[in-house]
C-alpha cells in the first residue's frame, strides 16, 4: 500500500511526520526517527533574529544530516522582515528541504515578541506574513498552527484557509488552543473541520501517541498525515511501529528492554558527534530519562547519569542497568516455573 503525498514536489514516503520539539529535534534526533521510518522530520524551531544576527547556536542548529531527508526547518518572529530574512537565509544556505513557519508555540517568552501563537488572533496578518515568504523564496514553505488562543479565540477554519490562499504548500494543526498549553483533550472535532476546508495537505496534531490512534486521526480527521510529539521522546520504535501499522494493519512487538537501551546510546553518539561531549552528555540526561521512563527499577540509573560527564560513564551505566534487568527477569521467570 502507497502511503506516500506531497508538499508540493516533495515526496513524503508515508502519513507519519515527527513534531519539531525545542531542545529535542536536533539532527542527532531527527536522523534516529528517520531510522525509525519517520516520513518526515521537522528541526526545533528558530528563532528569526538568532539567524538575521548569525548567533553561533542558532547556526550550529541548521546542520541537516544527508540521511534526514525529507526535513523541514522551523523558523518564527514576529514581524514581516525578519522572518523574511530568516526563510531567505534557510532557502538559500541550507540544505532544509522545507521552510516551516511555527504559529503555534504557546510559551510567553515567544507570544510577547509578537511571535508563534500570537498570530493566531489575525487572519490578515497570516495572510501577509505567509504571502510574503511564499513569494520570496524557492523552497515550499508550510505553516504549524494551533486552534486558537484561547476558547473565545479559536479561528482554526479562517486562519488556515487565510495560510492556503498565501501560497503555503502543507498546514499542520495542534488540537489545543495556547492558553491549554499541553493540557485538557485535543480538539479533533475542529481538526476534522479544518481537514473539510482545506485542499493542500493537513497534518494533524495532539493525542496522536499509537498506532491505533494514528489510524484513528486519519479516519476520523480526514488527515493527510499526522504529526507525533511526546510520544516519540525516548521511544523513536514507536514511529516504527506507526508506519507499519498504517500500512499493514498489524502491530510490531514492543522493543525489549536492551534494544531500547541500544537506541538511546546510538541517539547518544550522534549527540557527541554533532555538539561534542561536553554539551551533549549533559543535554542527553533528559533524553536517557525519557528512554527508561516505565521501566521497573530504572530511577536510580536515571539519576546516576545526571552525575555524569562522558559518554562512556552513560554508556557503562546503561549496560549495567541492561545486565542486571535482564538477570532480575530471568529469576523472575525462573521462580514462576517453580511455583506452577
Amino acid at each position: 500500500m502507497d502511503n506516500s503525498w506531497k508538499i508540493r514536489e516533495i515526496t513524503i514516503p508515508n502519513r507519519v511526520v515527527v513534531a519539531p520539539m525545542a531542545g529535542v529535534s536536533n539532527s542527532a534526533f531527527r536522523v534516529v526517527c528517520k531510522e525509525f521510518g519517520a516520513g518526515l522530520v521537522v528541526c526545533e524551531m528558530i528563532s528569526d533574529h538568532g539567524i538575521i544576527y548569525r548567533n553561533k547556536k542558532t547556526m550550529s542548529m541548521m546542520q541537516v544530516d544527508p540521511s534526514e531527508h525529507p526535513m523541514s526547518i522551523q523558523i518564527f518572529g514576529g514581524t514581516e522582515d525578519t522572518l523574511l530574512q530568516a526563510a531567505q537565509y534557510i532557502d538559500q544556505h541550507t540544505d532544509a528541504d522545507i521552510i516551516d513557519i511555527n504559529m503555534g508555540c504557546p510559551v510567553p517568552k515567544v507570544t510577547k515578541t509578537d511571535a508563534g501563537s500570537k498570530w493566531l488572533l489575525d487572519a490578515n496578518k497570516i495572510y501577509q506574513m505567509v504571502h510574503k515568504v511564499v513569494q520570496n523564496v524557492s523552497k515550499p514553505v508550510t505553516v504549524k498552527m494551533r486552534l486558537g488562543w484561547d476558547t473565545k479565540h479559536i479561528f482554526a477554519v479562517e486562519n488556515a484557509l487565510a495560510a492556503q490562499e498565501a501560497g503555503a504548500s502543507m498546514l499542520a494543526m495542534h488540537g489545543r488552543t495556547r492558553k491549554q498549553m499541553y493540557q485538557g483533550q485535543a480538539d479533533w472535532e475542529t481538526l476534522h473541520d479544518v481537514a473539510q476546508a482545506l485542499d493542500i495537505p493537513f497534518v494533524a496534531n495532539g493525542d496522536i501517541t499509537t498506532p491505533e490512534l494514528a489510524k484513528k486521526a486519519l479516519d476520523e480527521i480526514g488527515a493527510t498525515a499526522v504529526m507525533v510529539g511526546r510520544a516519540a521522546l525516548g521511544n523513536p520504535w514507536e514511529l516504527k511501529d506507526m508506519v507499519h501499522y498504517l500500512e499493514t494493519g498489524e502491530k510490531l512487538p514492543p522493543q525489549t528492554v536492551r534494544e531500547r537501551v541500544e537506541t538511546a546510546k546510538h541517539q547518544l553518539d550522534g549527540l557527541v558527534e554533532l555538539k561534542g561531549e561536553k554539551i551533549a552528555v549533559p543535554e542527553f540526561r533528559q533524553q536517557a530519562a525519557y528512554y527508561l521512563k516505565g521501566i521497573p527499577r530504572s530511577a536510580r540509573t536515571r539519576a546516576k547519569i545526571n552525575e555524569v560527564w562522558t559518554r562512556q560513564e552513560v554508556f557503562d551505566l546503561l549496560d549495567d542497568f541492561v545486565d542486571e534487568y535482564e538477570k532480575h527477569q530471568a529469576k523472575r521467570a525462573q521462580r514462576r516455573t517453580v511455583n506452577e
